[in-house]
């Protein structure tokens, strides 16, 4: 990220500095230099006002997702997909507590919980180290559970949505078909990738249980709270199978008449995930209020992030070199709908999150774009269907000291390939 914010500003500077020693100054425009300098300055501005219209959007989307997971949400999709997980990780044992820590991670990730799913998923690794023959090295296990969280297996991207809807977007949910669409593709091809490259790298190795490397300080404490509902009992297989029919209709309905549905999806979520909390006998009021309570916080928090890459990406366009690119390579991506004002997006998506967030607030905001055309849809749909790749692999291999990742890599970039054509390919269907 480093790297990339340092060339933008560079690339930027170089383009501006040339056209003004070159004297290309279109009529009717200020010097080029100056352009940078006011696209800097209003960039700068202008990510601030976006991270404050957030905070009401994220508010009331976190607000909900409390209710759900005070309500119990998380363990109900936890002990459905529990048997998908047996077939999927046959090298874990099934009362283990690897196993429950995936399931919770999973589930959360499914629900757009990622600040719960992290600490899941760490554990997750934790319990998966313990398992491993071989410290140091990554199992099949790991590599699998790590692919498939780089797929990023999300059914409601609502920090997207939020976006949109803060960018002015007449239907900010459009983009959950395409979503669901290319994260179902991107979490096939991470599941594919990671079986068939295992066949290739799998080693022989003694068979036996391993401690991790990890202080103990931090396996005492993983293990002190860890949540009783771990070890609870898959549903029955019927009830599996039944649920997971209702999901694929939805999935076939969701692409085929999503322009019709997305206007029902909002209220129908805040609509069920009420009525589900006051069923759990939740008190939805006091308990949305305490999840609300963190939106503000979010949405601060990602100021520096916009403020950096905004100003950067605007003094890139200010600077006539996003123009060039844009006029070089927009006849051949276009072909296969991928519109060169989606490149930076497309390419930072595996390298950095907030970056990615930052570049996708910079070309739904563009009013040459916005947020509900083919290219805001597309970059929209590409937020939402791929995690950040480095930055899981960093913080999950990292928790076990884990140097050698293997096929990890690999498998999440295509998963990452496989969530880009498939985004383009439910974008072209749908606003195309």
């Amino acid at each position: 990220m480093n790297f990339l914010f340092l060339s933008i500003v560079l690339i930027a500077f170089a383009a501006a500095g040339w056209r003004e020693l070159a004297g290309l100054v279109a009529p009717g425009q200020p010097p080029p230099m100056e352009a940078l300098s006011k696209a800097m300055v209003e960039s700068a501005a202008g990510a601030v006002d976006l991270a404050l219209g957030l905070v009401g959007i994220m508010t009331l989307f976190l607000g909900l997702m409390k209710v759900a997971e005070a309500g119990g949400l998380l363990k109900i999709i936890a002990r459905l997909i529990r048997p998908l997980m047996l077939r999927l990780f046959p090298e874990v044992p099934a009362g283990h507590p690897a196993m429950g820590a995936m399931i919770l991670n999973l589930s959360a990730n499914v629900m757009g919980l990622g600040n719960a799913a992290t600490p899941f998923g760490i554990r997750a690794m934790q319990e998966l180290n313990r398992l491993n023959p071989n410290p140091g090295t990554a199992t099949d296990a790991m590599a699998l559970f790590l692919a498939i969280n780089t797929s990023s297996v999300t059914l409601l991207p609502t920090g997207v949505i939020a976006l949109r809807a803060a960018a002015g977007s007449a239907d900010p949910a459009a983009i959950l078909p395409t979503t669901l669409f290319a994260t179902v593709c991107s979490t096939l091809t991470a599941v594919f990738a990671a079986k068939l490259l295992g066949r290739f790298y799998r080693r022989r190795q003694p068979v036996g249980e391993a401690v991790s490397p990890v202080s103990e300080p931090i396996a005492g404490a993983l293990d002190a709270d860890r949540a009783p509902e771990e070890e609870a009992p898959a549903y029955p297989a019927w009830v599996t199978a039944i649920v997971l029919a209702i999901g694929a209709t939805f999935f076939g309905l969701t692409v085929s008449y999503g322009k019709t549905l997305s206007p029902w999806i909002l209220p129908g979520l805040m609509t069920g995930f009420l009525v589900f909390g006051a069923v759990r006998r939740v008190h939805v009021y006091e308990v949305f209020v305490e999840g609300a309570k963190e939106g503000f916080q979010v949405a601060i928090k990602i100021i520096p992030y916009l403020v950096a890459i905004l100003a950067a990406v605007g003094m890139l366009r200010a600077s006539g070199a996003m123009e060039a690119m844009v006029t070089a390579l927009g006849p051949w991506t276009a072909r296969v709908g991928l519109p060169a004002e989606a490149l930076p997006m497309a390419l930072m998506r595996p390298l950095s999150g907030s970056g990615a967030f930052a570049v996708l607030a910079s070309i739904i905001n563009d009013p040459s774009i916005g947020p509900d055309s083919y290219t805001g849809c597309l970059v929209s749909t590409l937020q939402g269907c791929t995690e950040t790749t480095f930055y899981v692999l960093a913080v999950y291999f990292g928790a076990v000291q884990v140097r050698r990742i293997r096929y990890s890599l690999a498998a999440g970039l295509a998963a990452d390939a496989a969530g880009i054509a498939g985004s383009i390919a439910a974008c072209l269907y749908l606003f195309g």
